[in-house]
Formats: structure tokens, C-alpha cells, sequence
């Protein structure tokens, strides 16, 4: 029988007991297992090994989303993030997605962009000219600097040439590589290629090489979801199913249409891409990047989801987006926890991890809207927040839900109030 990532009751279970879960979902073996919780993590040893002037290491709490159905598989989701309510409102969402079918995903092939930039050019029109004469030449300048990813399908792919003819400090060319990575992010191998690539191209144009680095805008290797939720499957309290999916497309057409809302909308998405991006040991600054310019690729910054109606008054939505991860080289080949977080999920590819994070930012999107649209944002929130606040007035075990409980009832969630709580009992 297939495994399901329907999990009922998960939340209720203790850390131990959900972690068994996970270890036996996965089979992962005791390392991995003590990886997960902790205890052999990263080490500050092994710290040291990756960046400067290490003095200790820093934890996220690791949860896990449940009930993803993604192309017909079941997939549980580790989740690296510090925000309550998070993996909470992306496994209600995928639940709700999941009665209507589950995630559609698909995505491009993996090919990122190196930029070359060529200043004090005498003709910029015959330089281009020149430039693309010699595309062969220069591809295949790219493709020896590794071999490897050649051998194992990928390399370079194409030369562009665009002339940016007014600047402020002139006209210049930017040459684009075209490089497909495979399952690795790719940063490194493209800008070796591309600083590989420089002393041919000033002798070709006449003119001198400023930068050579790739793009974040990685609008060449994007991943696409998609959803269905009955709309049956969203009344709830009071509230129909139609008024509910009518208050999600009222929601996102004001992301839609203005700059301030789409801040935060697109937020929300990233509240759900970040932490998976983070737990399997990608560069989570780089997603943010690409993303957010990919929303203003037109020239006003929008939302990064559509949500609509189809025939039936289902709600439907989508994400599509740059998704530059990887899961070979770099952080996740030494990091224990990441390579951990990458059995459970069971990725085989860098394009199969890349939908699964679209997938997650769809849901969490999802459950922001849900909450706006119907009781507000705060009601789950602020439960979860409370437990941080009984936590940081000093609570321990039994205490914390006692706090908890008081502060909810009273509504004032201030750190004041769970200090005076406490006291009392």
C-alpha cells in the first residue's frame, strides 16, 4: 500500500512520537534520525569548516507538513522556520487541496543565466554581430571548464547578446550564457564559465569585460503548481463554501492590483518556500531575489499566485516562479540534518525538489488568504504566539498551555501579561 502524507492527529503527538513517524516514513537510519532531533546535527566543528570566524552554530525548529499529494505521490515536507502558524496553515491548505485532487506540478529545464558585461565597445552593433559569429567558440570555451556536467547531460546551451545602449555610465553589452545545471544550483560552474569566457570576448568586441556573475533572475528555470479545492470543502463556522472562495479571489485581486499588498501576499508565499529551501541546504537569499523580480518582470511588481473560479465555483490557484535549487554540492552534501531533510522527502531530481517547494508556497498562500478573507490572520496566530510568550515568561511543561489558555481568554498578548499569569500560578 502507497504511504499517505494524511497524517490525522499529528500535531497531538508528542515530539518523540512524530519523529518515529518521519524516521520510519523515510527509513532513516539512527544517525539520520539523531540528525533530525538534534543531537547530531551541525556540529561547531564542522561549522568551522564553512565560513569565517565561527563562535557557535544557530537552530530553526524543524516541523513537518503533512497531507501534500503532489502528481499523485504523497510527500511529507520538513519545514525549517522560526514563525508559529506556518506549518500549521500549509498542511491545512495542502488537506484542502488534496480533496480537490491534489498539486499539479511541472517546471522547466534547469538553466540559469551568467552575465558578462562588456563596456567601452567603438560599435556595439558589429560587436554583437561578432559575438554571435562566434557563439561556438565561446560555448565551447564554457563547456571545458567542467567536463563533469557535461558527461552527466548538461553545460552550456546558448549565447544571447543584449545591448543596453543608455546607461549611466554609457552603452554597454551584457552577453548571457545560457547553462543548464542539472541538479545542482549552479552559481560556481557558471561563473567560472563566464570569468573563462572573458579574455575571448574583449578580443572579439574590442571592448573591455566588467563583471561576470550570474543572474538571480532565474527566469529560464522556473516551476509551476497548481490546485483545485472543492468548494464544499471550504464552509466552515458560519461561513458558505462560496462566500469563502469569492472572499480568496477578492483577496488576491487586491494583491493583484497594487504594489503594497502584493509585499505582503508574496510574503506569505515565501513564508512556505523559505523554510524548505532553508531545511535542504539552499540559498534561501537567492530564491527571495529571483522571486520577487520575477513578480515585476512587467514592470510593476504583482502578485506571484492567480486565483479564480472555474465552472463548478471551485476555487484554483497557482504559483509559478524561479526556483534555482539544488541537491548535489555545497551545503547539502555535509550538512547531516539537510541530507536527512532530503531522504524524507525522497527527491530524486533538483526539478522534483523545486516543485515540491512551489507546491508549499502555493498552500501557505492559500492559508493566508483563507484566514484574511474570512476570521483574520490573528485568530491562529496569536494562539501559537501566546505559546512563545508563556515560554519566554519562564513556563515550563503543564504551565505553558495554562498560560496559554489565560491569554487567550483575556486577549492580551504581551509579554507583561504572561509574567503576571504566571505568577499566579
Amino acid at each position: 500500500m502507497d504511504r499517505s502524507s494524511r497524517l490525522p492527529g499529528f500535531y497531538q503527538r508528542s515530539v518523540a512520537e512524530r519523529a518515529a513517524v518521519v524516521a520510519a516514513w523515510a527509513s532513516l537510519d539512527a544517525a539520520e534520525q539523531a540528525a533530525l532531533m538534534g543531537a547530531q546535527g551541525l556540529t561547531p566543528e564542522l561549522a568551522d569548516k564553512l565560513i569565517e570566524n565561527v563562535v557557535g552554530v544557530h537552530g530553526l525548529p524543524l516541523g513537518i507538513a503533512t497531507n501534500f499529494q503532489i502528481n499523485g505521490h504523497d510527500v511529507l515536507v520538513p519545514m525549517a522556520i522560526e514563525e508559529p502558524s506556518v506549518v500549521a496553515g500549509a498542511s491545512f491548505a495542502a488537506k484542502l487541496i488534496r480533496a480537490g485532487g491534489g498539486f499539479k506540478t511541472s517546471s522547466t529545464a534547469p538553466e540559469m543565466i551568467g552575465q558578462i558585461q562588456v563596456l567601452d565597445i567603438p560599435d556595439l552593433d558589429a560587436a554583437q554581430n561578432a559575438v554571435l559569429s562566434r557563439r561556438d567558440d565561446l560555448m565551447e570555451i564554457a563547456r571545458q571548464q567542467n567536463q563533469m556536467m557535461v558527461d552527466l547531460g548538461g553545460g552550456p546551451r546558448d549565447i544571447e547578446v543584449r545591448l543596453l545602449k543608455e546607461t549611466a555610465v554609457g552603452p554597454m553589452m551584457v552577453i548571457h550564457l545560457i547553462y543548464d545545471c542539472r541538479d545542482a544550483m549552479g552559481a560556481n560552474m557558471v561563473n567560472t564559465a563566464c570569468e573563462a569566457m572573458a579574455g575571448t570576448i574583449e578580443k572579439i568586441t574590442g571592448g573591455r569585460v566588467g563583471l561576470r556573475i550570474l543572474s538571480n533572475l532565474a527566469d529560464r528555470r522556473t516551476s509551476k503548481a497548481e490546485g483545485v479545492v472543492p468548494v464544499a470543502e471550504l464552509a466552515f463556522e458560519g461561513y458558505t463554501g462560496e462566500r469563502v472562495v469569492q472572499g480568496i479571489v477578492e483577496a488576491w485581486a487586491f494583491a493583484a492590483a497594487d504594489p503594497y499588498r502584493a509585499a505582503t501576499h508574496n510574503k506569505g508565499i515565501m513564508n512556505g518556500v523559505d523554510p524548505v529551501v532553508i531545511v535542504t541546504g539552499n540559498d534561501w537569499r537567492a530564491i527571495e531575489a529571483g522571486a520577487h523580480s520575477y513578480a515585476a518582470r512587467s514592470g510593476r511588481y504583482t502578485s506571484l499566485t492567480t486565483w479564480g473560479k472555474d465552472a463548478q465555483g471551485n476555487l484554483v490557484g497557482s504559483l509559478e516562479m524561479p526556483t534555482a535549487v539544488g541537491i548535489v554540492g555545497g551545503f547539502t552534501r555535509v550538512h547531516p540534518t539537510t541530507r536527512a531533510a532530503l531522504k524524507v522527502l525522497g527527491v530524486k531530481t533538483a526539478q522534483e525538489l523545486a516543485e515540491i517547494i512551489v507546491a508549499v508556497g502555493l498552500a501557505q498562500n492559500l492559508a493566508a488568504l483563507r484566514a484574511l478573507a474570512t476570521e483574520g490572520i490573528q485568530k491562529g496566530h496569536m494562539a501559537l504566539h501566546a505559546r512563545q510568550l508563556a515560554i519566554a515568561a519562564g513556563a515550563t511543561d503543564a504551565q505553558i498551555e495554562q498560560v496559554v489558555a489565560r491569554l487567550m481568554v483575556g486577549h492580551q498578548f504581551t509579554l507583561e501579561a504572561a509574567q503576571e499569569i504566571l505568577r499566579g500560578l
